[in-house]
């Protein structure tokens, strides 16, 4: 009985982590006079809990752009261009602030924890490129 209980237990934080992993973001802008900097992109956090996803991964914004967020297995294949950035407090509930904390500021990280953000649909890349650098990330085009 426990064994059995305890293979349960732990297909269901496997199947869980499988099931999210990822952020896929599509962005919209609720303005014409407002064009976000990216349209598609997706995000995975390294040396952190699936957990962190769950939370981060929501559709609450207040901000002119609209974002729908939505949970994924992984990122998809394809991307034009990725950032792989410092992951902080704030970045948790925003990944477009990664990277812009002071690493004391962020107790309970652990210091390798990283954002790593795919860009698909950009029409800007160099902009994104640019505020990847700007957040201490490392930029790779794809």
């Amino acid at each position: 009985m426990r064994i059995a209980l305890l293979t349960l237990m732990l297909t269901s934080l496997v199947s869980g982590r499988v099931l999210a992993e990822a952020c896929d973001v599509m962005t919209r802008s609720s303005s014409e006079a407002v064009r976000p900097v990216e349209q598609h992109t997706c995000y995975t956090y390294s040396s952190m809990p699936p957990e962190a996803i769950k939370w981060s991964c929501s559709n609450q914004s207040k901000d002119m752009l609209s974002a729908d967020k939505r949970r994924v297995a992984r990122c998809a294949d394809g991307s034009v261009g990725s950032c792989i950035a410092p992951l902080t407090q704030e970045a948790l509930a925003n990944p477009k602030a990664a990277g812009n904390d002071q690493p004391s500021t962020r107790p309970g990280l652990p210091k390798d924890a990283r954002v790593v953000t795919y860009y698909y649909d950009t029409p800007s890349l160099g902009q994104a490129r640019t505020d990847c650098e700007r957040s201490n990330g490392i930029w790779q085009t794809h």
